[in-house]
């Protein structure tokens, strides 16, 4: 089936949208720099040169070295593959369901999975960081079976407001039952980090994990994007045009579960960068997900990065939580779209 030949090339509006190669392309320059720079900034300032010598010629006896390439290297990247996951999964999410408020914080997945790992720290206090990411997967899984039940058991339900709201409920029943385990198994500390959210203590061990999995989880999201943009259109439309709708929902839900899911395993509840990039990304390109998608994923990486850095700087030598900077930039965007003449009518 000619799957572009029925995709919208036009954003609604007059505004022509920027062509996406040059978008990815200085998307993914302003990136690196921005990853390098961040690479000097913390508690510790670091010179670029001093950062260059640590990639050109490691002393393992040099403090600096150490702290560059042990330390802030994997910071980094790990903040930018997180950023394209989530960003790329709110994509999706509002692609599938025509709903301009989805994001995995706000519909309970990040909740799901932050309860699978409070029940891992609490009886399983050994468990491995791969497995660990299997119990996230499962628990976004659980929190997303848990809004569409919901949502399903009341009319008008699937709403846009009526998805949000059961996602809040959602995820706060589960975050409150994150909190009681953390507290009746003491392991109220650990348990704090993934509410809040932060990057502050990854290794290069989660990152040779987190790689592969996010590349490939990416990958399906590319593939599966000319599918998005006909879901988008309607689901009699998509059914009209041949296109298998239960097996596109059921892969792009697979994909939106392993970028969230192991999103949180590792950075914690960092909500609002699914909801925000998205937009920004549909306000660039177009409404086509062929371009939304990669664009969402860089401009993610781009947001996470940079919320990290912000999260460093702003009260040193003390660290603001990740998620912190992420609702408020968030929360403001979460209220003009809810107030949008509109916007929650799709």
């Amino acid at each position: 089936m000619m799957i572009n030949k029925y995709i919208p090339n036009k954003s609604g509006s007059n505004r022509r949208s920027i062509p996406l190669r040059p978008l990815i392309t200085s998307g993914m320059i302003v990136l690196i720099l921005l990853l390098c720079f961040s690479i000097t900034q913390g508690t510790a300032n670091i010179s670029m040169d001093t950062v260059v010598d640590a990639f050109a010629h490691f002393d393992s006896r040099n403090p600096q070295h150490l702290m560059i390439i042990d330390l802030r290297l994997p910071r980094v990247l790990i903040s930018g593959l997180i950023g394209a996951a989530l960003a790329v999964a709110g994509a999706i999410m509002q692609g599938t369901t025509r709903n301009p408020m989805a994001d995995s914080g706000l519909m309970g997945i990040n909740a799901g999975a932050g309860f699978a790992i409070a029940l891992c720290f609490a009886f399983m206090p050994g468990i491995s960081y791969g497995m660990m990411i299997v119990f996230a997967f499962l628990g976004a899984a659980l929190g997303a079976l848990l809004i569409n039940g919901i949502a399903a058991s009341h009319k008008g339900g699937r709403s846009p407001m009526g998805l949000v709201l059961a996602g809040a409920a959602v995820s706060t029943l589960l975050t409150a039952l994150s909190q009681g385990i953390a507290l009746s198994f003491h392991v109220g500390r650990d348990v704090l980090f993934w509410t809040v959210g932060g990057v502050a203590s990854v290794t290069w061990q989660q990152f040779y994990i987190l790689a592969p999995v996010v590349s490939a989880a990416l990958a399906g999201a590319f593939l599966l994007s000319p599918y998005v943009s006909i879901l988008n259109m309607g689901e009699d439309v998509a059914t009209g045009l041949g296109l298998n709708t239960t097996l596109i929902h059921c892969l792009c839900t697979l994909a939106v579960l392993a970028l969230a899911g192991i999103s949180v395993s590792v950075v914690g509840s960092v909500s609002f960068v699914g909801l925000i990039i998205p937009h920004g990304a549909r306000f660039l390109v177009g409404v086509d997900y062929k371009k939304i998608i990669p664009s969402a994923a860089v401009l993610g990486a781009l947001l996470l990065v940079l919320a990290d850095l912000g999260a460093r700087t702003v009260n040193p030598p003390f660290e603001v939580p990740l998620g912190v900077i992420t609702s408020l930039i968030g929360v403001p965007f979460f209220l003009y779209l809810s107030h949008k003449k509109g916007g929650l009518s799709e």
